[in-house]
């Protein structure tokens, strides 16, 4: 019989410290990792790059997960970005902020992030046992007992499930602990993919790839979503819209799409001028050069290729002057200015999302501790949770803080 004291599922960054912050607290640990190598979604956090976290305050970091984001409050207590990065240090990886927000490891390298952690278990004398998928969390009189996996079954009183979300499932994410947690009577809330590119219905968005268009601001135009909205940098691609503020709002996207067939946005691309700003803008621009060309006038707001295809979508010339243009047509091209439409039609579903929306309610788990309230000795961390938030370092601290504070089995954390 194998027993531990301690059987983590998930080898992710959440199931990596969870393990460590056990056995410094004496427990024999075992990890189970169905790949053939751990943290394959860690090493690839951040374009491999890991960011790891960033600069906010806790109360600002929980605000930005929006009304679940309260649930973090004792995970971050015990292990906010300071100690993560202290945590880091001490296993030999600086970290800093180049741009005062987001923390990278010194080498920009999610590779140095696991090997440190991987260093550390070996020095813990954890044992890792990669392919061995689990597939049965066992219990007996509403307490664990143990896992059992494809080829083999393992025991201990206390396990915790770190098995992330659905999101890249080439990875390894296919929400193998959402099954053993629902076995367990734990609900699951609806599951969605986020954090990802959006396809539209608008072809013309092809036309404009070639450049990265700062501090857009989208919202959504549907009755009672007026409220959505994001903003930062949007790129255009062969089918449809990416970039940073992209793969932050789709969080907000992808569960409208289960509903609506298509979700129509507007888009403003000249950083936040409203159409007043925009029309003495352009107005300036003609009289300083009143032989211009639209196309001219406009590229001090636009890029070219974006410029043309909104000329196009307003039938305008866009080699004519703006003081040639008639009155309706000149309001027409500034109202699209000020909020280009967009319709988003679709995604490429889990498989390109970074993350999941959705997961084990949160309400049947103690924030405290990160223990099942349904079940004695079960534990959960990470994005496994009905938890999610937004590029930049955002659920990677997040699975941190939460692995640590599961690692400690309710003990009194440190």
């Amino acid at each position: 019989m194998q027993r531990y004291d301690l059987i983590v599922v998930g080898s992710g960054a959440a199931g990596l410290i969870a393990a460590i912050t056990a056995a410094r607290n004496g427990k024999k640990v075992l990890i189970l990792e169905k790949l053939p190598r751990p943290g394959a979604k860690l090493k690839a956090t951040g374009g491999g790059r890991c960011n790891l976290t960033n600069t906010l305050p806790n109360e600002i970091f929980m605000e930005r997960f929006g009304r679940n984001g309260r649930f973090m409050r004792p995970a971050l207590t015990r292990f906010d970005h300071n100690a993560l990065t202290k945590f880091f240090e001490e296993l030999g990886v600086p970290t800093h902020a180049p741009d005062g927000f987001r923390i990278f490891p010194l080498t920009h390298s999610a590779q140095t992030i696991l090997d440190a952690l991987l260093a550390e278990l070996k020095r813990l004398h954890v044992e890792l046992l990669c392919k061995q998928k689990a597939e049965t969390i066992l219990s007996e009189n509403n307490l664990v007992t143990g896992v059992r996996t494809t080829t083999d079954t393992f025991y201990a009183g206390r396990i915790i499930i770190a098995t992330g979300g659905k999101g890249y499932p080439m990875l390894g994410a296919e929400g193998d602990g959402y099954a053993m947690a629902q076995s367990l009577g734990h609900k699951i809330t609806p599951l969605y993919p986020a954090m990802m590119p959006l396809k539209t219905k608008e072809r013309w968005v092809a036309n404009c790839r070639a450049d990265t268009i700062a501090k857009v601001t989208i919202r959504v135009d549907l009755p009672k979503t007026k409220k959505l909205q994001a903003t930062g940098d949007l790129i255009f691609t062969r089918d449809g819209i990416r970039g940073p503020v992209v793969l932050d709002f789709s969080r907000e996207i992808t569960p409208l799409l289960q509903k609506h067939a298509e979700v129509p946005l507007l888009i403003n691309m000249t950083k936040g001028m409203h159409a007043d700003q925009i029309l003495h803008h352009l107005k300036n621009e003609a009289m300083k050069h009143p032989e211009a060309s639209l196309r001219t006038h406009l590229s001090t707001l636009l890029p070219i290729s974006v410029s043309e295809e909104l000329c196009k979508l307003c039938d305008i010339d866009p080699q004519l002057p703006f003081s040639r243009l008639p009155g309706r047509k000149k309001d027409q091209l500034i109202r699209t200015l000020a909020w280009t439409p967009l319709t988003v039609t679709g995604h490429e579903g889990f498989k390109m999302a970074m993350i999941t929306r959705g997961g084990i309610a949160l309400k049947e788990i103690d924030s405290d501790t990160m223990e099942s309230k349904r079940i004695e000795g079960l534990y959960f961390c990470g994005e496994v949770m009905d938890l999610d938030g937004p590029c930049g370092g955002y659920n990677l601290q997040w699975s941190f803080a939460s692995g640590y504070l599961a690692g400690h089995l309710g003990e009194t954390a440190n």
